[in-house]
């Protein structure tokens, strides 16, 4: 067997502008788009704080799980600079993660999930000089037990680097928990509502309850000179030879019955929302089940699917079948979805993401059909060396999982055009979702303004008939 040969790290200059910026800013955001290179431009950073200028002693990296899992012991692997760096992985049973917790290493990587695990666990004998948070538009919740955690031990922590393609995927709102990681609030204040009343003015109420915050003129400018001190901002299409991108719809049509089923659906639950506000919560019922019924099952009172059509199987088939053999990554949004095209697919030899034995498997090409949910793929994964094709089977209103989980392979390092099939029930909801994507309209604004704009339809439609 040929031992694997690292590989020297040549950065990119938009590269060294980041590092330069990790050592200098011992708070720092790097929110650059994904695939480039977020992993081994801090990976530089840590190696010379911590062997060259001795500024840090233990770092700690908090992921998403299946980044945790994977992607920073394969990257120090990956190259020659930094394959000397120990890791260890604080994940699984609180046994393994005390054995992990005890091992001499430069690198202690964990999941978010157990941040506050980890922060109750050390107490005041937490160690760690250095924390990076990957994708830390997962602490966009200042009410989240994380971001409390990680609060509390903030003083104890010389140097924090948040890293994220997308630091607010749903509104500037969301960057107010991020940087006050950073910085505590000097930047844009030190409570939420400071933030808001400064930058924000009060949009749909329902009495005191306001649903939206709509920007101040001129407010996201401010907000964006206010943090550009310390956080880097950058693009790939405005530093990477990018490969091609073919977005490819595939239209189905929903069968007679299950058009029927359809609209009998959209209209009960129409109807239902014509007595009370449209909110987050009746908007995403309504869509829920309406995305269900267009990808061919639905679940009932009792938790359990229904089958309705195979339509959008078939279609699956057939992309597959015309793809000659070339490996194809498929993005799943119910269990039901999983379930059904495992069973639909199974001549073709489907596989699950699921852990970094079914990454590796991937990327050396040895997987056919591989199928991931946006939630658990979206983040930090490379898989741009096992194939080029994608396939949505279901679609998402969240923009932040769509683009996360097409830069899985869309990303640096891919060596053939992108191809990024959507399939799609045509005269239903799923074409308003390719729409939103479309227009880079974000989750639930998209989601409220097509709910909203269907039931005017609706309205319109029996006003006439009157």
């Amino acid at each position: 067997m040929v031992p694997f040969k690292p590989i020297i790290f040549v950065a990119h200059d938009y590269q060294d502008f980041a590092i330069r910026n990790v050592l200098i800013h011992p708070k720092c955001g790097l929110f650059l788009d994904m695939g480039m290179g977020k992993t081994i431009t801090t990976l530089t950073a840590i190696v010379e704080l911590m062997y060259n200028q001795f500024e840090v002693s233990k770092v700690l990296v908090i992921a998403p799980l299946r980044v945790a899992e994977d992607t920073w012991s394969r990257e120090t692997e990956k190259w020659a600079h930094t394959q000397f760096l120990q890791v260890s992985k604080i994940l699984g049973t609180e046994r393994q993660r005390e054995r992990a917790l005890d091992e001499q290493a430069d690198i202690y990587v964990t999941n978010r999930e157990n941040i506050t695990w980890l922060v109750d666990r050390l107490g005041k004998h937490w160690d760690f000089d250095m924390v990076v948070v990957d994708e830390f538009s997962s602490f966009k919740n200042n009410k989240s037990q994380r971001f409390k955690a990680l609060r509390k031990v903030l003083p104890k922590i010389k140097r924090l680097v948040g890293l994220t393609g997308t630091p607010a995927p749903n509104t500037l709102l969301d960057l107010w928990p991020q940087l006050y990681l950073l910085d505590q609030g000097e930047r844009l204040g030190k409570t939420k509502r400071m933030y808001q009343d400064r930058y924000f003015s009060p949009g749909a109420r329902n009495g005191h309850v306001i649903f939206d915050w709509r920007l101040r003129e001129g407010a996201e400018a401010a907000i964006h000179k206010r943090i550009s001190d310390i956080c880097v901002s950058m693009k790939a299409e405005d530093w990477l030879e990018m490969p091609e991108r073919i977005d490819n719809t595939i239209a189905i049509q929903l069968p007679k019955k299950a058009k029927q089923q359809y609209a009998e659906l959209e209209k009960e639950l129409i109807i239902e929302l014509e007595h009370a506000d449209v909110v987050a919560d009746s908007a995403a019922v309504l869509s829920n089940k309406l995305l269900q019924l267009c990808n061919g099952a639905i679940y009932d009172e009792f938790g359990e699917y229904q089958e309705i059509h195979d339509r959008k199987l078939a279609a699956l088939a057939d992309i597959i079948e015309e793809s000659n053999g070339q490996p194809v990554l498929v993005f799943y949004t119910y269990k039901h979805d999983e379930a059904r095209i495992m069973k639909y697919l199974k001549k073709y030899k489907p596989e699950k993401l699921t852990d970094s034995k079914s990454i590796k498997k991937w990327n050396d090409g040895k997987t056919g059909v591989l199928l991931a949910h946006p939630a658990s793929a979206g983040h930090g994964l490379n898989l741009q060396d096992g194939g080029h094709i994608i396939v949505w089977f279901g679609l998402t209103w969240s923009l932040e999982l769509y683009q996360q989980a097409n830069a899985r392979l869309f990303r640096q390092g891919q060596d053939k055009s992108v191809i990024i099939h959507h399939i799609v029930a045509k005269g239903t909801l799923d074409e308003k979702v390719v729409l939103a994507l479309g227009n880079k309209k974000i989750g639930q604004d998209a989601l409220l303004e097509a709910v909203k704009a269907r039931l005017e339809e609706v309205r319109n439609i029996d006003t006439t008939r009157e």
